[in-house]
């Protein structure tokens, strides 16, 4: 269960460091774990405090909720560790299940493997957003804020990183 907050955070305060961290770390953490690893995650949730302190001044509470303005700041942070994301995407794609493993999880560790190698090859705007939906669980506004882009590229974004990931899960024998 995450944290989420959406709106204009009644109470935020990006000059509270503190405040900001206890309210919103761990769902940054959770988002940059799922996307570069627990170790990196760690630095970058850092960064992204350290840098909203810092350009605190910048925050306009009228384009949105202090979350999606962090989540754009993680996410800008994360371009930096791409080559690490997509390197652990593709060796997740590239595991073989144990000899020993049983038939689901076998199934489930392919279907983990193709999702890894489709988010691999999505565009990076396309995987920016389909993260921050699916694992941030932000709308498409917060989203559109995040990544200071307009809220239609939002959803054509998102609807072409569904379309491929669907495309790379659908059984062999399910497509038209």
């Amino acid at each position: 269960m995450t944290t989420t907050t959406t709106g204009a955070d009644i109470g935020a305060d990006p000059a509270d460091l503190a405040g900001m961290f206890t309210a919103y770390g761990r769902d940054l953490l959770r988002y940059c774990t799922r996307r570069v690893g627990e170790h990196v995650a760690e630095d970058v949730v850092a960064e992204t405090f350290l840098v909203a302190y810092e350009q605190r001044f910048r925050y306009d509470p009228s384009r949105g909720g202090v979350l999606p303005w962090l989540y754009g700041i993680a996410t800008n942070l994360l371009r930096r560790h791409r080559r690490t994301e997509i390197r652990a995407l593709r060796a997740l794609a590239d595991t073989e299940p144990g000899p020993d493993a049983a038939t689901d999880r076998v199934d489930a560790q392919r279907t983990v493997r193709k999702l890894a190698a489709v988010l691999a090859g999505l565009p990076r705007r396309q995987r920016d957003v389909l993260l921050l939906f699916a694992v941030a669980e932000l709308d498409y506004a917060e989203i559109a804020t995040a990544l200071d882009i307009p809220p239609g590229t939002v959803r054509s974004a998102l609807h072409r990183a569904r379309a491929k990931v669907r495309a790379a899960l659908t059984p062999e024998g399910d497509k038209p």
